[in-house]
């Protein structure tokens, strides 16, 4: 796990996650005590001890100013796919502990939606709000964390934005698959990208050419179709790159709905994995265990991404507005199975 503290210049002091490591407590419950909820007694002596033994010392001033907190956390995605999905669900309980409740709202992919749920957010005073990151909305967001809306970002960046993140190591898992494709004697290797617009398309794109050219392989424009993350581009997308005049041997896809919309038109059309073409796909889903040889996948750490949101989330409503912004950058598996092959 890669994290930064973006603090310049001054010694950080300890701050709730720290008391709640010491006390070996879950960050909700040190959350409950500094806020006078009842805990359990044990778990209070814990937290007391933590506290004299880091010197955490709680700025007043924010307390006061947050003593008009709903406990309201508004979550704000794209899609109820697998991926979101599995995240409300984690998302959910983690922030259900801290005796938060969570609120949801989902744009589909349209700006002007965008624009409506945060309008929505301010209107309901959420204390903190979750989101997918797109860009169209950057001045709204901005006003947003102008007025002390904390915002923390997952999936994709809003690059500019004085918001905690959370992400997963996009490039980085793309290189390495895209190079276990390449160790199995693959030269040409089609991609199914996602959106240019995110940033998560952006790095897995930018992960599977580096794969290629440091192993001397010339990236193909006409083997990098755009497939907008969904099932339906997916199966168009891997139609225009076995249509080519030497088609693909391997496939990667930039995320699980594309990867199944590419199983799609390979069924469709007498095309056999691994026989016929390798694919794998960033995002493990339960139907990849369910195919018959097996789809290789990045498995994305879903509940360590909620747990790590919910952590950060519970830190900035009990500190200064206007604290010091944390990135963390979660490392992601390699799931091999039987979907690739060695070309002979």
């Amino acid at each position: 796990m890669d994290e930064t503290d973006h603090t310049a210049g001054r010694k950080r002091g300890a701050t709730i996650i720290d008391v709640a490591k010491v006390a070996d407590v879950a960050v909700g419950t040190v959350s409950r005590y500094l806020n006078g909820q009842t805990i359990r007694r044990s778990n209070r002596e814990q937290i007391e001890r933590a506290i004299q033994d880091l010197g955490y010392k709680r700025n007043a001033a924010a307390a006061s100013i947050r003593t008009d907190l709903t406990h309201m956390i508004g979550f704000l995605v794209p899609t109820f796919d697998e991926f979101h999905a599995r995240m409300l669900e984690h998302l959910a309980n983690s922030v259900r502990r801290t005796g938060r409740a969570l609120l949801t709202y989902c744009h589909g992919g349209d700006p002007r939606v965008v624009a409506e749920a945060l309008d929505f957010f301010a209107a309901q005073r959420v204390d903190a709000l979750i989101m997918d990151g797109t860009a169209e909305v950057y001045d709204r967001v901005d006003d947003l964390i102008n007025h002390d809306i904390p915002i923390i970002f997952y999936n994709n960046d809003v690059r500019g934005l004085g918001a905690d993140r959370v992400m997963v190591e996009n490039h980085k898992a793309s290189y390495r698959l895209v190079s276990h494709l390449i160790d199995l004697g693959h030269r040409r290797i089609g991609i199914l990208t996602g959106d240019p617009r995110n940033s998560s398309g952006i790095e897995r794109l930018a992960g599977y050419e580096q794969a290629l050219r440091e192993r001397g392989i010339a990236p193909d424009p006409a083997l990098a179709v755009r497939g907008n993350w969904r099932m339906d581009g997916g199966y168009e997308a891997t139609k225009r790159l076995m249509s080519v005049e030497t088609p693909p041997t391997a496939i990667f896809s930039a995320n699980y709905g594309m990867a199944v919309g590419a199983l799609s038109w390979l069924k469709e059309n007498g095309r056999h994995v691994p026989e016929d073409v390798s694919l794998a796909s960033f995002d493990d889903v339960a139907v990849f265990r369910l195919y018959e040889a097996g789809i290789t996948a990045v498995a994305q750490p879903v509940a360590s991404i909620a747990e790590t949101i919910t952590d950060i989330l519970v830190e900035r409503l009990a500190e200064p507005a206007g604290g010091a912004t944390r990135s963390v950058v979660l490392e992601c598996d390699i799931i091999l199975r039987g979907s690739t092959r060695r070309v002979t």
